[in-house]
């Protein structure tokens, strides 16, 4: 009688099980990340919102600029904002010469709504310029129907 040792009967080499691993499935962790990447960078630019001004209307064209600008806005209610962070006019020229660290070639654009003062306005742009800042410019917006032209019968 013979006897075989090591063998199960079958012939060729006997299968080894593959070791049991306890190793967690990243794919669909990353697919579900990817997607809220895109949904996240679909959504910030409109979650972006500045302070609401109700510009006055004109016939001017549109400027077409390669940077961003800083923009100085004065509310209906006569408050100046820089961006959108509100603060009081004695600070608005330390904060632009720390912001644009002293170039006076910065762009910076001043929004007023229609309704204040012409004058709040122009002490506002009266600081900035005389900061030293030269590129300073009003912002407006084009009007939706033609305006009547003046001095024509």
């Amino acid at each position: 009688m013979a006897v075989s040792l090591g063998s199960s009967g079958r012939r060729g080499p006997q299968r080894r099980k593959a070791p049991i691993t306890a190793e967690i499935n990243v794919t669909p962790l990353v697919d579900v990340m990817l997607v809220l990447l895109v949904i996240f960078m679909v959504t910030a630019p409109l979650l972006t919102v500045g302070v609401p001004v109700d510009l006055p209307k004109t016939k001017a064209s549109t400027m077409n600029e390669k940077d961003d600008p800083l923009t100085v806005t004065v509310d209906a209610k006569g408050i100046l904002y820089l961006q959108e962070t509100p603060l009081e006019l004695e600070v608005l020229v330390p904060r632009l010469v720390a912001i644009t660290g002293s170039n006076p070639d910065a762009r910076i654009y001043v929004r007023g709504d229609k309704g204040i003062a012409y004058g709040r306005v122009m002490e506002v742009m009266g600081a900035i310029s005389s900061a030293g800042f030269t590129k300073v410019a009003l912002l407006s917006e084009l009007p939706t129907t033609p305006l009547p032209a003046k001095g024509r019968k």
